[in-house]
């Protein structure tokens, strides 16, 4: 079993590099939101694997709704601007 939880920590810590350097590379605000959340959903399991798993359920409840509100602002500035 322990090659296992191996892998999905690599396939996991994957996903966060890659949404890293994905938000590193965008240019447009409304990507770089999303590609720091799927930084997020890299970074969830390790918390859960530390045993913290009301800290874990609290970062996924509050990181959706405020990219939510972020990205409405930032679709307002873009409206307002045109």
């Amino acid at each position: 079993m322990s090659g296992v939880n191996d892998i999905l920590a690599l396939l996991f810590a994957a996903i966060a590099i890659i949404g890293a350097v994905s938000a590193h590379l965008q240019h447009d605000r409304f990507n770089k939101l999303i590609a720091i959340g799927i930084i997020f959903g890299g970074i969830i399991p390790f918390i859960v694997d530390r045993g913290y798993l009301d800290i874990a359920i609290l970062v996924s409840l509050i990181i959706p709704i405020t990219t939510i509100i972020i990205l409405q602002i930032c679709r307002r500035r873009e409206i307002s601007d045109a």
